[in-house]
C-alpha cells in the first residue's frame, strides 16, 4: 500500500501546510499514542523534542495535545539533536520519541520523525499503521482517561554527559576547533561537550531566532568553517546540519572532509582496534568510487544500500555492524547511537586526532576521492526515470563513455520534489558536461 505521509525520513513539508499543519500534528499525535500503546505494555510515555524553527512551537503543542488525548503521557525536552531524542527514549524507557524537525532544509520546511522504544526509525509497517490509524473511518472513543504533559529540566545535561562517554571523557586539551552549529538545534549541547572536553572551541552560528536555521550556514554551507580554520590556525572545522544527525569536517588547510572520507579514516583504525565486527561496513550506492578502492586496499567489505540513513541502519541492524554512512554526513556508531549523530561523529574524529598526533589532513589521504558532479533538478513529478526514454538514453550513453572509470546515477530525493543527477568519473570537465546534459533533460522532460 502507498503511504500518504511518511517519505523516507519521516513527514516532511511546508509549515502550516498539509501535512504539516496543526489539524494533522494532532491526529499524528493520536495515531501515534494508539499504535505504540497496544504495542506496549508498561507505563505510557512518548518523548518529544524539537530543533529551533518558530513553527516547531506550534505542532510541538498540537502533537502533545493529540498524545494526551489519547491517555499517554508526554516528556518534553525542548530544542535537542535527533540523536538526543532517540538516546533519551531508550534511556527514559518511553514507548517512542518524537523530533520536530526538517534537518538541513529551510526554516519555512518542517517534519515530524519518530523513533521506537529501541530509539530506531520505523518500519514501514509501523508507519503504515499509524497512517491507518489517522485515516480510518472508524473513530473510538478514548478509554484510557487522559495523559499529562511534563517538562523535563535535565535532557540536555542527560545527552552531554552521554555523548561525552561515547569516548570515555577524553581530554581534547590542545586541540582548536572551529564549530558552526547551523542555528540548530545543536546550539547549546555541541560547544558545551566539545569545551567541556578540554579543547579550544571557536563557535558560528549558535544564536537561532526561528527563521535562521540552516541560512548560508551548516554542513550545506561550510565556507565559513574553511575560512575560519584557515584564519585561526585551527586544528579542524565542524559544521553541523539543523537537527545535528549528520556532520562535514573540514582539514587544517580548509579542504573539505565529507562523509565517505570519515567513513574510511574511522572504518580503518576500528579495524586497528579489533572493533570492527565481520571488518566491514554499511555504505549508499552514492558513496565515492574512492571509498570503495581504499575500503577494499585495507580489507574491509562493504555492503551497500540505497540512499537514506534509515536503509543504512537497517543493514547495519540486520548483519550487527558497527559503522555505517552517508557521504552527505550521516555516519552511524552503532556502539553508541542508533542513528546518525554528527556530534558523536566529531568526537570520534577529535579523539583521534589527538590520539594518533596526526593532523585530519594526513588521516584523509587513506582514501583518494574520484571527482563527482551533483546537480539537482526541481521537479513537478517523480515518474519513474526508466519510463522516460530521452533520460534514459543519455544515461546509457554517458555510461558507455566513462566505462569502467565512472558511473552515474540518477535517483529522486526522498524528502524534497527534487530529481539528482549525479555523476563519478576521472575527469572533472567531462563529468561536469555529462551531468548537465542529463540535467537539462531531466529538466525539460518534468521540470518545475
Amino acid at each position: 500500500m502507498q503511504k500518504k505521509l511518511f517519505g523516507t525520513d519521516g513527514i516532511r513539508g511546508t509549515a502550516n501546510r498539509h501535512p504539516m499543519t496543526p489539524e494533522m500534528a494532532l491526529a499524528i499525535g493520536k495515531a501515534v499514542a494508539k499504535v505504540f500503546r497496544k504495542r506496549n505494555g508498561h507505563m505510557h510515555k512518548i518523548v518529544i523534542g524539537k530543533d529551533t524553527r518558530l513553527s516547531g512551537y506550534m505542532i510541538e503543542t498540537a502533537l502533545t495535545s493529540g498524545i494526551v488525548s489519547a491517555g499517554v503521557n508526554v516528556f518534553l525536552v525542548g530544542p535537542l539533536p535527533t540523536p538526543a531524542i532517540a538516546h533519551l527514549t531508550r534511556s527514559m524507557n518511553a514507548d517512542a520519541g518524537i523530533v520536530i524537525s526538517a534537518s538541513h532544509n529551510p526554516a519555512h520546511d518542517n517534519g515530524i520523525k519518530i523513533f521506537d522504544s529501541r530509539g530506531r526509525k520505523l518500519s514501514d509497517s509501523i508507519e503504515q499503521e499509524i497512517e491507518n490509524e489517522i485515516f480510518s473511518a472508524e473513530k473510538k472513543e478514548n478509554e484510557h482517561g487522559i495523559g499529562k504533559a511534563y517538562r523535563i529540566n535535565d535532557a540536555v545535561g542527560r545527552y552531554i554527559e552521554f555523548a561525552k562517554a561515547s569516548i570515555s571523557n577524553q581530554s581534547l586539551e590542545g586541540l582548536k576547533v572551529v564549530l558552526d552549529c547551523a542555528n540548530g538545534a545543536a546550539y547549546k549541547t555541541a560547544p558545551t561537550i566539545i569545551s567541556e572536553l578540554g579543547a579550544n572551541v571557536s563557535v558560528f552560528h549558535n544564536s537561532p531566532n526561528g527563521t535562521n536555521i540552516n541560512e548560508n550556514c551548516g554542513a550545506l554551507y561550510p565556507k565559513v568553517i574553511q575560512e575560519e580554520v584557515k584564519k585561526q590556525k585551527a586544528d579542524i572545522g565542524i559544521a553541523l546540519d539543523g537537527d545535528a544527525d549528520r556532520v562535514i569536517v573540514c582539514d587544517e588547510k580548509g579542504e573539505i572532509v565529507d562523509g565517505d572520507q570519515i567513513m574510511a579514516i574511522c572504518a580503518i583504525e576500528l579495524k586497528k582496534q579489533k572493533r570492527l565486527p565481520k571488518n566491514t561496513v554499511v555504505a549508499t550506492v552514492m558513496s565515492n568510487k574512492g571509498f570503495f578502492d581504499a575500503m577494499k586496499e585495507n580489507g574491509i567489505e562493504i555492503i551497500t544500500t540505497r540512499v537514506g540513513d534509515r536503509f543504512v541502519l537497517e543493514k547495519m541492524k540486520e548483519h550487527q555492524i558497527a559503522l555505517g554512512g552517508e557521504q552527505s554526513g550521516h555516519i552511524v556508531f552503532f556502539d553508541y547511537s542508533t542513528t546518525g549523530d554528527g556530534i558523536i561523529t566529531a568526537l570520534q574524529l577529535l579523539a583521534l586526532i589527538k590520539n594518533s598526533g596526526k593532523k585530519i589532513s594526513q588521516l584523509a589521504k587513506c582514501m583518494k576521492k574520484y571527482p563527482q558532479v551533483l546537480v539537482n533538478v526541481k521537479v513537478k513529478e517523480r515518474k519513474p526515470i526508466v519510463q522516460i526514454d530521452s533520460v534514459s538514453k543519455k544515461i546509457a550513453d554517458a555510461e558507455k563513455i566513462l566505462g569502467e572509470q565512472g558511473r552515474v546515477f540518477v535517483r529522486y530525493s526522498g524528502t524534497e520534489n527534487i530529481c539528482r543527477v549525479m555523476v563519478e568519473g576521472k575527469n572533472q570537465h567531462e563529468i561536469k558536461q555529462i551531468a548537465d546534459g542529463i540535467a537539462m533533460q531531466v529538466k525539460k522532460e518534468i521540470g518545475e
